[in-house]
């Protein structure tokens, strides 16, 4: 994640507390907007800033931030891949998966044994808000790129709940 610390110990909160000595509320800015891309960095929560980094300075702790990121969520694909059985298809979305075909080869990476090939072409050719299958037409595990449109999904839910509400006028 960009600032927040994703998974993490329960008996973390008390040793921080206990060795930092910071409050509840201290702890609580550290792992949600302190943590993530940018405290393991120290630089940005920026993916785009990061990959930057990366390849004009090589930068240790950019490509740490980059290297982890990717793990995650390639660790998570296999654990919802084996809780679910196996899928027909994994999306990328959000900022990072709609607009990264370096991060999302990079995650993609050794993942074949799932069915899972990536087009290298296909993969470039989607970013800024296109969306497309980015993966191999014959790959049993297909691979998209999907925008999101967050506030479009908001206001129609809006809208709905509105709807539902008794007329007052």
């Amino acid at each position: 994640m960009g600032t927040r610390s994703g998974d993490l110990d329960a008996s973390v909160l008390a040793f921080i507390q206990h060795k930092e000595g910071i409050t509840l509320d201290e702890i609580d800015t550290l792992l949600n907007k302190q943590s993530g891309l940018l405290g393991i960095s120290g630089l940005t929560n920026d993916m785009r800033e990061l990959l930057e980094e990366e390849s004009e300075n090589q930068d240790r702790r950019a490509m740490l931030a980059i290297e982890m990121f990717c793990m995650r969520v390639k660790k998570y694909i296999g654990a919802y891949l084996a809780e679910m059985g196996g899928a027909d298809a994994i999306v990328f979305t959000g900022g990072i998966g709609e607009n990264s075909a370096t991060i999302r080869a990079r995650i993609c990476k050794d993942l074949s044994f799932f069915g899972l090939e990536l087009d290298p072409a296909k993969n470039e050719s989607v970013s800024g808000g296109k969306e497309g299958l980015i993966s191999m037409d014959s790959a049993p595990l297909k691979a998209y790129a999907i925008p999101t449109n967050e506030e479009l999904l908001i206001a129609r839910d809006t809208l709905r709940t509105i709807e539902k509400l008794p007329r007052r006028w």
